[in-house]
C-alpha cells in the first residue's frame, strides 16, 4: 500500500498562522498523523491488480451472451424462414 508524506512542522505553522494556539495545533497535527498512519490507502496500481480478474470474467460473460443471442436469433430465423 502507499504511504503519505506529511510535513507536521509546516502543518503546525499554518495552524498557528490561522489563529490556533500552539498546544491546539500540535494536538490536531498528532491526531491527523495517527489517522493517516492507520489508514490503508489504495493506489491505482492496486486497483488494477484487484480488478483484472473481474475484467477477464466480464469478457467471458460478454462472449457467452453474444453466442447465446446468436443461437436464439438463428433459431427464430429458422422457425420463420
Amino acid at each position: 500500500m502507499a504511504s503519505v508524506t506529511f510535513d507536521t512542522h509546516k502543518f503546525v505553522r499554518r495552524l498557528r498562522e490561522a489563529g490556533f494556539q500552539e498546544n491546539q495545533a500540535e494536538a490536531l497535527t498528532e491526531a491527523l498523523r495517527f489517522a493517516l498512519e492507520d489508514s490503508e490507502l489504495v493506489t491505482r496500481k492496486d486497483l488494477q491488480i484487484e480488478l483484472a480478474p473481474i475484467k477477464s470474467d466480464l469478457t467471458v460473460v460478454k462472449w457467452m451472451l453474444g453466442l447465446l443471442l446468436g443461437g436464439v436469433a438463428a433459431l427464430v430465423l429458422k422457425s420463420f424462414f
